[in-house]
């Protein structure tokens, strides 16, 4: 399958399994899960059509690994950034040192002023990785790194979870845990 086809039905697959499910006819389950029979037969329904082996190449080859089936390759789901009502099923995770996230430099100052907030989504979303958090900053123009001093967080009292594709989540990142990256990973300011 051509690249444009393949973004074309992840985008897809994005909208209805995170967003609106409702269109298609589709509830998710616990964890976030839809039958794939039932997703292939309400895309069809919905003039967009899409064969298992799409749905399955989408789901292997997709570099964020959005998607995931179960063990039995009979259910889909969406790993992370729902904004409709679900449970994932997430189990609390003891996060590394530090996490990471990407964003516009021109959100950088109100972040700092009110932290990193979940706004429409379920979590914050952070990475382990600073070349993935510079890939996520780069789809809002110049891209700013911040580091989380995430162990400190979980001291704290913090509630981490990792999800499928190891996107590390959290309700929300409070500005005493954040600093700007710079060329290495910098302290973090002390607590008020």
């Amino acid at each position: 399958m051509d690249k444009s086809r393949q973004t074309k039905i992840s985008k897809y697959l994005s909208k209805h399994l995170r967003h609106t499910p409702e269109r298609l006819g589709l509830t998710l389950a616990v964890g976030g899960w839809v039958n794939v029979d039932d997703l292939l037969s309400a895309c069809a329904a919905h003039q967009f059509p899409l064969t298992q082996a799409e749905l399955a190449e989408v789901v292997a080859t997709s570099d964020k690994q959005r998607f995931s089936f179960d063990e039995t390759r009979t259910r889909i789901r969406a790993n992370q950034g729902h904004s409709v009502e679900v449970d994932l099923e997430l189990q609390p995770q003891i996060p590394p040192d530090f996490l990471y996230h990407g964003t516009g430099e021109q959100s950088v100052s109100a972040i700092l002023q009110s932290g990193l907030l979940k706004m429409s989504r379920h979590h914050v979303h952070l990475s382990k990785e600073v070349d993935t958090a510079r890939k996520v900053g780069m789809r809002y123009g110049h891209p700013t790194i911040l580091a989380i001093a995430a162990s400190d967080m979980h001291q704290a009292g913090f509630i981490f979870y990792c999800s499928d594709n190891g996107v590390w989540l959290v309700d929300e990142v409070p500005p005493q845990y954040l600093s700007v990256m710079g060329d290495r990973v910098p302290a973090i300011k002390e607590q008020s």
